[in-house]
């Protein structure tokens, strides 16, 4: 039963799915505007690109590099408290990542046939750093560090309109590569490279539709993380402080209008006490008029009859974000970009602090893989190494496989070693 009142609704379980919407649509209409731009910035590199950051930005500068001295100067007048929350997350972060990173390893499988692999970091990468509405220098901590951790030799960062907070968590991290440039444009540049911006083996970080659309695109000219939308969080309780959920939603609503903030939920006096919840708080959130938008048309408390019914709905939604406030469920999961388990697990430690990436897949994209990891800066590289004993023991094998695909010389190549 659907109730509805111009707040957070309270829904059946079959009108879920909606609520996370797949804007392929806008998307396409978006493409079309920014295929002509990127093809421009190929074909005329920095002077197409000024035109575009003179037009979308309002660029003015001689050059998109931010200087030294401009870094240098917003590192030394970081509030301290803000300078140790950098600190602090930093650290997290980068511990984090080092443990994603995979090992190098060889060792011998059967006699004469050692097999291993050994990794190495890609030698670029580009992240766009959002400075509209919200200037976001935790998704600068987010997108290089686990670069670093790869140790990734060349890192830019590209960003239309860096606040202080940016520039200077910039420098701390020790960036020297930060361009005053965005939108489709900063991706065009990054992925073909100009005179004046290096071209990169991947791209990453959150942006508006336009630059979703231009990673999109550039996907085949450089790596991408993924094309992410809307941001979006289910939440599955049963017996929960209602406070605790309607702050969640919240945090996640507050961030666009087309957010998606959605609890799964077996118990209707839950869902009743979050939408009271709901309101009261939405009374003294700053930002309220952005988080009311996006509550009453992508919020809603969906009614299911169980925990196990919400972990199959979560599912098939494959969230973004997903908190889940028993740990019992947690074997049930197998699609969210990031779990949140218990009560004192909120969404923003995640956001900011605790260790695991924010940039995260949305749409349903977490279907095929987590969020930004450090391993998404190396390359896994397969050794092999064979004695003429291994070589011999796998001959009759590789011949036989050569011969059904009508090919000779694969087998000659192996019994032209093992003749002498």
């Amino acid at each position: 039963m659907e109730t509805s009142t111009g707040k957070l609704r309270i829904l059946d379980a079959a009108a879920a799915a909606s609520l996370i919407r797949r804007k392929t649509d806008r998307m396409s209409e978006v493409e079309r505007t920014v295929a002509p731009m990127l093809e421009d910035i190929r074909r005329r590199g920095d002077e197409a690109l000024r035109q575009y950051a003179r037009k979308f930005d309002g660029f003015d500068g001689a050059s998109f590099l931010v200087p030294a001295h401009e870094l240098d100067r917003a590192a030394n007048q970081l509030a301290p408290v803000f300078r140790d929350a950098v600190e602090t997350a930093a650290r997290n972060i980068r511990e984090y990542a080092l443990e994603q990173l995979p090992r190098e390893s060889r060792r011998e499988f059967s006699p004469g046939r050692r097999l291993g692999q050994i990794v190495r970091p890609l030698d670029s990468m580009g992240a766009y750093i959002p400075a509209g509405r919200y200037p976001l220098p935790s998704t600068l901590l987010m997108t290089v560090i686990p670069a670093q951790a790869a140790q990734v030799p060349t890192i830019c960062i590209a960003c239309p309109n860096p606040s202080p907070e940016i520039l200077g968590s910039a420098r701390m991290l020790g960036l020297t590569r930060v361009f005053r440039i965005g939108g489709a444009q900063a991706i065009a540049a990054l992925a073909f490279g100009t005179a004046t911006i290096p071209k990169v083996d991947r791209i990453v970080g959150p942006g508006n539709v336009f630059v979703a659309a231009a990673k999109k695109l550039v996907a085949g000219d450089t790596g991408i993380d993924f094309v992410a939308g809307p941001t979006e969080i289910v939440i599955i309780a049963e017996d929960a402080d209602p406070r605790y959920i309607a702050a969640d939603m919240l945090a996640q609503a507050e961030h666009d209008v087309e957010a998606s903030s959605i609890l799964l939920t077996p118990s209707r006096a839950l869902a009743e006490a979050t939408v009271a919840e709901v309101e009261r708080q939405l009374e003294t959130l700053p930002t309220s008029a952005v988080a009311r938008a996006s509550i009453r048309d992508h919020g809603a408390c969906i009614g299911v009859g169980s925990l196990e019914e919400a972990a199959d709905l979560s599912n098939r939604l494959a969230p973004e974000h997903l908190s889940i406030h028993s740990p019992s469920i947690l074997p049930l999961i197998r699609h969210a970009g990031s779990v949140f388990v218990g009560p004192f697990s909120p969404e923003a430690a995640g956001d900011y602090a605790s260790g695991p990436n924010h940039v995260l897949p949305t749409a349903g994209a977490a279907r095929l893989r987590g969020g930004l990891s450090a391993a998404d800066f190396v390359k896994v590289i397969s050794v092999q190494e064979m004695s003429r004993e291994g070589l011999a023991a796998i001959a009759p094998a590789i011949a036989a496989l050569a011969r059904a695909e009508g090919l000779a010389a694969p087998a000659r190549s192996v019994a032209v070693r093992l003749a002498d």
